[in-house]
């Protein structure tokens, strides 16, 4: 997962990040961010699947979310 990988980089450049993820993705990205030193990193969970989604879904679905992914790169 590409994602997990930029995460881990700018938290090593100590730049707060976290990622969006679909639920079905929620091992991988666990599994590689353990790999990678920074075990139990949070990240946003988004229902699975989004592919289906409209443009202005997929902005509601993430607005939606949004505190949460505030509240992990602020805390």
């Amino acid at each position: 997962m590409c994602s997990v990988h930029d995460t881990v980089e700018f938290e090593k450049r100590g730049i707060p990040a976290t990622m969006f993820l679909t639920q079905v993705f929620r091992n991988a990205a666990t599994y590689q961010f353990r790999n990678q030193g920074m075990d139990g990193h949070p990240f946003v969970e988004l229902p699975h699947p989004v592919s289906n989604l409209t443009t202005e879904q997929m902005r509601a679905l993430t607005l939606r979310h949004m505190e949460q992914m505030v509240r992990h790169l602020t805390a």
